[in-house]
């Protein structure tokens, strides 16, 4: 069974940077992946105190994932973002960092960016949530 992946942005809703505010998937299986964090395989940190350096983990972390189930960047049909900051324009780099890296167009579907006050491990600036559908 394959799946057609739509994304809508309405005419009478906002403009995006990226993003679009639907996504619909017509038929096939989904791949719910839990938020990854910037670990290494082994359970460490990467990156202490580098929201960058933290989202180029997630970024290659969120990649394995995918491809594990066969699926690339471009199946992920909702991303939900957290970001340990209440500043904008912190939000904005880290939206901006991960639209440009090895998974930036999974984030052109459904998304949501979240400003956070913590997350999961001591340390820890950023995590991803990705759903994707798996064609074929």
């Amino acid at each position: 069974m394959s799946a057609e992946i739509t994304r809508i942005n309405p005419d009478q809703l906002h403009e995006t940077p990226g993003y679009h505010h639907i996504t619909v998937v017509e038929a096939g299986r989904t791949a719910y992946l839990a938020g990854q964090c910037p670990l290494d395989r082994h359970g460490s940190l990467v990156g202490a105190g580098s929201l960058d350096r933290q989202i180029d983990q997630v970024a290659a972390n969120a990649l394995t994932a995918l491809a594990a189930v066969g699926a690339q960047p471009q199946h992920v049909v909702r991303s939900v973002i957290y970001v340990c900051s209440d500043d904008t324009a912190v939000l904005g780099a880290a939206w901006r960092r991960l639209t440009s890296s090895v998974i930036g167009t999974a984030f052109t579907t459904a998304s949501t960016l979240l400003g956070v006050a913590q997350l999961g491990f001591s340390g820890q600036l950023v995590e991803v949530d990705l759903t994707a559908v798996l064609l074929g």
